[in-house]
């Protein structure tokens, strides 16, 4: 292990570092529950789809082109997420994002809160196909 690696390790949480490298929901999801993507201002892009069963969300899987915390972020969205009903699921913040890593940088919050506006565009689209059930046959 070289010197910048500790580094990085000593400096970041488990948790943070469990998030961050972190791969076993990166897929693409055909026709999803729900579908959000965010590009933020830093270039980097997060795209949510969502898996979900009697209003429950079974699973969240995730696609980046982006940093480590922008993946940290998204896969700390999906965790605190998954298991929960769809209404819980609303109260995700990017302030309990960055709680939870404990060592997200100051500097890099507006991943926290990239990621989580891409959940929350795929919870709204949710919310569309459930309301407009009927739609969902006909848009592919």
């Amino acid at each position: 292990m070289d010197h910048h690696e500790q580094d990085f390790l000593e400096h970041h949480s488990d948790e943070y570092i469990e998030m961050a490298y972190s791969y076993e929901r990166l897929e693409r999801v055909e026709n999803p529950d729900g579908y959000g993507k965010r590009v933020g201002d830093c270039g980097d892009t997060v795209e949510m789809f969502l898996t979900i069963e009697g209003g429950l969300i079974e699973h969240v899987s995730i696609q980046i082109d982006g940093c480590l915390n922008t993946v940290a972020c998204a896969n700390t969205v999906a965790t605190m997420t998954e298991g929960r009903s769809v209404d819980e699921a609303w109260e995700v913040t990017p302030e309990k994002v960055a709680e939870y890593l404990k060592t997200l940088e100051e500097g890099h919050f507006h991943c926290a809160e990239l990621s989580v506006g891409a959940f929350f565009l795929a919870l709204n689209d949710h919310r569309m196909k459930t309301r407009n059930g009927w739609k969902k046959n006909y848009t592919h």
